[in-house]
This record gives structure tokens, C-alpha cells and sequence, in this order.
């Protein structure tokens, strides 16, 4: 999709998102938003990431703004509640932002902590949520996954275990020495080749995630080329960018597992509202209040690096490798 620099750069809205907890190391979620012809769309790589990587979430957001989405099949996704990396007694509530929900992801294997505050917290939602999955973001060796996978079961089973390691060798390893399932969520929207890790058998759930894949159909097609289970989870986004998520899990044929796309309950406010209802979002267009994209605009210096980033990234656009 060829879109014009300067129109794009005309369209840009950069908004700072304030959050109820930690996240990612970070309390402020910046993202540029594009006001476009067809719709809204969002670029929010993360701050740390290079061009030839943000390339593909610009690409999201030009796809979102310029161009139409695909037909869907079911109005309603149900979404599990997502909880950070708080001391246990936070979680009923971390929990009462997610309404209705009964699937909660739990982050695990966060710096600092031990494995016994990861079964602390676990314990904790278990006892509010029916179904609980753990994301370790990669942060076990394949020694210390094999032990957190048999503690974190000692009281209750988990859906699955969210990457627990970096390597798809290292995945590979840890799904046949457990008996819990194995999702791969870096292990596809980081890699050179996102089907890699399913053709070496090394996962059991796809973990799919819009923005990182360069856009929903970009996301679809990979989808389509999977033969095992996916789960539509979100990239820290804003409103705009849950929409694009919630339009992939609606177009979906088939979807057997909550999504991780009710991640807008982390933030104190967001741009626009989408209410879940009885533990599912709705499947619709999005668009920003007016209002809080005044309130929530980032200061000057930060659109102006925003600004600076849609440059670097905008001549990738036509030769990043896409799946």
C-alpha cells in the first residue's frame, strides 16, 4: 500500500497513555495514532525498537488508516483479563478491571522476583478466574521453566505456559519435558521466519499479535498457514489498535481460546472505550474522543521524536521481508 510521507505525517495524533501499574518497565504508553481516510490506525512500536523492527507496526497502522478490513464472523471476542507482575494481594484488583472474564494470563519470571511470588501470584488469580495462563516473555533458561511449570501446577493446572523460553530449540525442549501446553508468542513475531517455530513442533498455541506482523492481513495469512490453535493477544495498544486486533480474531474461521486483547484495563485512561461485555469485547470500528486526544497529546519534543520515527521507518515500508 503506497501512502504519501506527507500526508501520513499530516494525519499523525501523538498521545501518552498513563497506566495503573507497571508494564513492560514502563508507566506511560506512547503511541502515534493516524487519523486516515478509511479509519484510525496505530503506531506504537516500542521505544526500544529499531527501524528495520517498527517498520512493521508503521505498516499496521498505514493498513488500519488507508485501507479495509476483512469480512468477519463473529461480533464478540472473548478476551482474558491480563495481570502484571504485582505482589499477590493486588490481584482481586488488577481482576475487577476485567468484568466477566474467565481466562486471566499471568505475567511470570519478571527481574527480581522468584519463582515462589510467580505461585503467589498464580494462586491468587486462580482463586477469582477459572483459567489461567502464565507469560514468562522468554525469561527462563529451560531448567527453571520445567520447575515453574511443575509449581505452578502444584495447586491448579494452567492453560498454557506464553513463551517460556527465548529459542525455539529451547521451546522445543520444554514441551517434551512438560505436561502443560506451550504458546510461542516472541518465537513468532520476532523471528525472520513467525512459522519456524511451528514447523519444529515446538509450541502447542500461536500467540499472534497485529501490530508486530505488519497489519491484519499480514496476521491472517499467517494464521492460515498454522495448524494448531491461535490465540489474537495485543501489543500494549490503545483503543485504536485493540479494534484492529478484535477485526483479526473476528475474521478468524476458527477461534477456541480467549484473546489477550482486553489489555486496555491497564490504563488509568484511554483514547476511546470499548466496554466488555460478560468477558468479551465487541467487534467495530474505532475511533478516539476528541477530547482525550487533546487531554492525553504527548508534549511537543515527543511528537516531534514520534515524527522523526515515522521518517526512519517509512522507507522500509517497501523492502522490510514480510510473512
Amino acid at each position: 500500500m503506497v501512502v504519501a510521507l506527507d500526508d501520513l505525517l499530516e494525519r499523525l495524533h501523538v498521545v501518552a497513555l498513563p497506566m495503573r501499574v507497571r508494564f513492560r518497565g514502563i508507566m506511560v504508553r506512547e503511541v502515534a495514532l493516524i487519523d486516515g481516510p478509511t479509519g484510525w490506525g496505530e503506531f506504537g512500536a516500542f521505544v526500544e525498537y529499531e527501524p528495520p523492527e517498527a517498520a512493521h507496526w508503521l505498516a499496521s497502522g498505514i493498513e488500519s488508516a488507508y485501507g479495509t478490513r476483512p469480512p468477519v464472523v463473529r461480533s464478540v471476542i472473548p478476551i482474558n483479563a491480563t495481570v502484571p507482575a504485582v505482589p499477590a494481594e493486588q490481584v482481586p484488583e488488577v481482576l475487577a478491571r476485567f468484568p466477566g472474564a474467565r481466562t486471566a494470563k499471568v505475567k511470570v519470571a519478571e527481574p527480581g522476583q522468584t519463582l515462589a511470588d510467580d505461585v503467589a501470584r498464580v494462586n491468587a488469580v486462580r482463586a477469582l478466574i477459572p483459567t489461567v495462563r502464565v507469560d514468562a516473555n522468554g525469561g527462563w533458561t529451560v531448567e527453571q521453566a520445567v520447575a515453574a511449570a511443575a509449581a505452578l501446577t502444584a495447586d491448579g493446572p494452567i492453560e498454557y505456559l506464553e513463551q517460556p523460553c527465548k529459542t525455539v530449540d529451547e521451546l522445543t525442549e520444554v514441551r517434551r519435558r512438560v505436561a502443560v501446553a506451550v504458546a510461542a508468542d516472541e518465537s513468532i513475531r520476532k523471528a525472520a521466519d513467525p512459522l519456524a517455530v511451528v514447523r519444529a513442533r515446538a509450541a502447542d498455541i500461536a500467540v499472534l499479535k497485529v501490530a508486530p506482523l505488519g497489519g491484519v492481513a499480514a496476521m491472517l495469512a499467517i494464521a492460515a498457514e498454522i495448524d494448531i490453535p491461535v490465540v489474537v493477544s495485543s501489543a500494549l495498544d490503545s483503543a485504536v489498535g485493540i479494534g484492529a486486533g478484535l477485526a483479526a480474531a473476528a475474521a478468524l474461521p476458527r477461534l477456541g481460546h480467549a484473546c489477550g486483547l482486553g489489555t486496555g484495563g491497564l490504563f488509568v485512561e484511554d483514547v476511546a472505550d470499548i466496554a466488555p461485555v460478560d468477558g468479551g469485547l465487541p467487534v467495530g470500528d474505532v475511533a478516539p474522543d476528541p477530547a482525550r486526544l487533546a487531554t492525553l497529546a504527548a508534549p511537543v519534543e515527543r511528537r516531534d521524536w514520534w515524527i522523526t520515527r515515522v521518517r526512519e521507518c517509512y522507507p522500509l515500508l517497501s523492502s522490510r521481508s514480510m510473512p
